[in-house]
């Protein structure tokens, strides 16, 4: 009898740059579970307990920060995955690598989470028998870990060239390898097309469903605004040439929001309207999602300002612009939003470099 996985419709704070605080982790879950979200998932990349010194122990504050975000989740009816990149171990999993894992997963068993991610990307990729190792890891991983569900992360998550660019030629069949012997219970993330695809053509995600061997699980790369080309822009608008019906043709759809926590709820807003509701004119969604989560003079002010945020952008607005906003914001300085805006227009979201894609 085969088992159908219900759609996962979630959150992955899987960004470079600044990170959201534990406060705003706290407050997202009530945000999710009230809009029909299943999953968050902890995933930042400046968390270098989980990528490249994943191998040293969380500090004490640290994994007791994680346990107790796991349970608030829970407690709201929402899923909680960590994302763990064990950065390079694909080049030698020896018997010392095996041990540092599995010291990891036990800390990381501590923590309980519903979900465990595992994560290989932006790290190298043209070196033999990428797949073999990388399905080592995993079964090692799947047989020690104490989580409910997995998701792993290829290497090669796009056909985008740009990760040839910057991580070496993917080895002939990687995909396909993957797919014919990764636990078929396991999904696995897919930015489309691209690494900030436009749209999910559902040609394109027949062809690595059948790669893959299964439906790919989406990582969808908006709103967030982590590299170069984007660190000045707020994504607001609602997501585009998303639909409903991309639930035929994928396993999920997880979205990696903006470094700004409140601001991102905007976008997210229209995602859940997407999937939740029948004929959805997204074009009116940012309004009706900054009516919904702001008071109502708030909300008003970011219906006449979002093309600003989003499509002047920082680095074009002038001194006297910027002095501007933060004179029409500061009767709303409180609001968790205003607060974000107004540190973005001080500069305090820098792209960090580390960001190659």
């Amino acid at each position: 009898m085969v088992t159908v996985k219900p759609f996962r419709l979630g959150v992955v704070e899987g960004f470079f740059g600044k990170s959201w605080s534990w406060e705003a982790r706290r407050q997202y879950a009530q945000f999710l579970s009230g809009n029909s979200f299943t999953t968050y998932l902890y995933a930042p990349k400046n968390d270098d307990s989980f990528r490249k010194h994943w191998s040293k122990p969380l500090p004490g504050n640290h994994l007791d920060d994680l346990t107790r975000l796991a349970s608030h989740y829970r407690d709201s009816g929402v899923e909680f995955g960590i994302g763990l990149s064990p950065f390079e171990l694909h080049m030698d999993f020896s018997p010392q690598g095996q041990d540092a894992l599995l010291m990891k997963i036990e800390e990381i068993n501590t923590i309980n989470p519903d979900t465990l991610c595992i994560l290989f990307d932006d790290m190298q990729g043209d070196v033999p028998n990428l797949a073999d190792q990388q399905l080592r890891i995993m079964d090692f991983v799947t047989r020690h870990s104490k989580a409910r569900h997995y998701i792993f992360c290829p290497t090669y998550y796009s056909d985008d060239p740009v990760l040839e660019q910057h991580f070496g030629k993917m080895p002939e069949n990687y995909l396909e390898d993957l797919g014919s012997h990764l636990d078929s219970r396991i999904d696995v993330f897919w930015t489309g097309p691209h690494v900030f695809s436009e749209d999910f053509p559902e040609e394109h995600l027949a062809e690595i469903a059948e790669k893959i061997a299964r439906k790919p699980l989406l990582w969808d790369n908006y709103p967030v605004n982590d590299s170069e080309k984007l660190v000045d822009r707020l994504h607001l608008s609602p997501f585009q040439n998303r639909d409903h019906d991309l639930k035929q043709y994928a396993q999920g759809h997880i979205s990696n929001p903006m470094n700004q926590a409140s601001l991102s709820q905007l976008p997210l807003y229209s995602l859940s309207k997407i999937y939740n509701e029948v004929d959805v004119n997204t074009e009116l969604l940012l309004e009706e999602a900054c009516r919904v989560l702001c008071p109502e003079k708030l909300a008003n002010q970011l219906i006449e300002d979002w093309p600003l945020f989003e499509e002047k952008g920082l680095s074009v607005l002038t001194d006297s612009e910027k002095a501007e906003i933060v004179e029409r914001y500061t009767p709303y300085q409180d609001h968790p939003m205003v607060t974000e805006l107004f540190d973005w227009l001080k500069g305090e979201y820098a792209f960090d470099p580390e960001c190659l894609t």
